[in-house]
């Protein structure tokens, strides 16, 4: 018999080109609600220890999940809009791990009680730019200021330019168990549009690798909409993108926007994709995606059923923070190293973004807090709305009301009415107990969403999204 977190059928997601073309605009990815651009600097360090504080006496063993941000890469990929150190001084990765292991101890000393750490995860950057020693010893001050669940998830990213199986063997003794590898596109003449030369066999060698070694979920990173791409080119990367069988799939649209990002001033505008170009291979890839068994998950994440995101997604506990989808909803986020972002509680913080400013406010005992928020009551209910629809593209009114004391209706009756297009499109669904977004509307559920956003309006005049689609 079928029990209720079992595996379905994998059923291809609906494709509307015409209502992808009318309801794509810009907009926020809901990594946070609000979102990061509603941050203030009048959020501080103090304000910080006092969230912590708050968390020891209110919530003490609730589950902590860890993001350490190592920003160091030996080469740049002219797509990449990452906070990173472009550098081959070797040296610099070990001043700044010592600097992090501060961070980590004054964090840790903190954070009392016996909450216990359920994720992990190292982002950059190329964590693996750092040497073995600089690895172990962040990883043997992590173990020693927090107290890591036996079943923790703990997750690196990898350039497999910048790998080999035995650095794979390495991690996996660490304790690394989930990698993300990053691909973005085997052509050729894609890789030399964004200088980024990375051969499947190198690929391969390290998911094999991680195969090998335990790993128990292997993510692939693809990127559409660069330079030169083509649906032609695109199909044969997704040919050995499946071949090598991830356990999960995240497809980026790419962003083009060098006045923000100068790395992509080196890519020429005019060999992009069109629009109508970037659609098909955006098509292409979600059609593929469901005859090799990937169930979407949501905005440009793709998953196997026997992952964990799928599992969760089921089990109605999919998450979604600052790395994207989680398989840990109940978890606060603690983030170390530079432009980490954090959310613990009712409050958002995130650490200064260069590298100066933040060993100085380490070497005086401060934590490198830059900015942050504290959230309103309306922010909270905003944001479990927005939750669930970003998760599970559903919600019952009912769960919002006991959870907020509100009639839902009533409190959201200018957005239910923004919605009236949507539901003349077949994009939602609307009842009077509840609201989902339809197959063919998952796709543009982050133009659903922003109807919820408070802030949305004010934002747009003043912030630059990415394109929904």
């Amino acid at each position: 018999m079928q029990t209720e977190c079992a595996a379905a059928p994998v059923v291809p997601l609906p494709f509307d080109p015409r209502l992808i073309a009318k309801y794509d605009g810009f907009g926020p990815r809901y990594t946070s609600y609000p979102t990061a651009d509603r941050f203030n600097d009048d959020f501080r360090a103090s304000h910080y220890a006092s969230v912590l504080q708050s968390r020891n006496e209110s919530r003490p063993a609730q589950p902590l999940s860890l993001y350490i941000h190592l920003p160091f890469c030996d080469t740049i990929c002219y797509y990449c809009a990452c906070n990173k150190i472009i550098t081959r001084n070797r040296s610099r990765s070990a001043q700044y791990v010592r600097y992090l292991e501060r961070e980590i101890a004054i964090v840790g000393a903190l954070t009392e009680g016996d909450a216990p750490v359920s994720q992990l995860h190292w982002g950059g950057g190329t964590p693996t730019f750092l040497a073995r020693a600089e690895m172990s010893a962040l990883m043997r001050r992590l173990r020693s200021s927090f107290r890591f669940a036996p079943d923790a998830e703990i997750s690196i990213e990898v350039d497999p330019r910048k790998v080999e199986g035995d650095t794979i063997a390495f991690l996996a003794k660490l304790g690394f168990n989930r990698i993300s590898v990053g691909i973005q596109d085997f052509d050729p003449a894609v890789q030399r549009a964004v200088n980024r030369i990375q051969s499947e066999a190198e690929t391969r060698t390290v998911i094999d690798a991680a195969r090998a070694h335990g790993f128990v979920s292997v993510n692939a990173d693809l990127i559409y909409g660069l330079p030169r791409q083509s649906v032609r080119g695109f199909a044969a990367t997704l040919d050995r993108v499946i071949a090598a069988s991830p356990d999960r799939i995240a497809l980026y649209s790419y962003a083009h926007v060098p006045h923000l990002f100068k790395t992509q001033r080196q890519i020429a505008s005019e060999e992009l994709p069109t629009p109508a170009v970037k659609l098909e291979i955006l098509a292409l890839s979600i059609a593929r995606f469901a005859e090799a068994g990937f169930v979407y998950i949501g905005m440009d994440h793709f998953a196997k059923p026997h992952d964990e995101l799928a599992i969760a997604q089921r089990k109605h506990k999919l998450h979604r923070n600052f790395q994207g989808y989680s398989t840990r909803p109940d978890c606060d986020l603690v983030a170390f190293g530079i432009s980490g972002i954090g959310k613990v509680g009712d409050a958002y913080v995130q650490n200064v973004k260069m590298l100066d400013a933040y060993y100085d406010l380490l070497d005086v005992g401060t934590l490198p807090i830059v900015r942050g928020v504290a959230l309103t009551p309306d922010d909270e209910l905003r944001r479990d709305v927005i939750q669930q629809l970003m998760c599970h593209f559903h919600l019952e009114f009912r769960s919002i009301e006991a959870a907020h004391g509100v009639h839902f209706t009533e409190y959201f009756a200018h957005e239910l009415a923004a919605l009236a297009p949507y539901v003349d499109d077949g994009i939602v669904t609307i009842s009077n107990e509840s609201l989902a977004v339809t197959p063919i509307g998952r796709l543009l559920v982050r133009a659903v969403v922003m109807q919820f956003d408070r802030y949305a309006s004010e934002a747009r005049e003043r912030a630059r999204y990415s394109r929904i689609i």
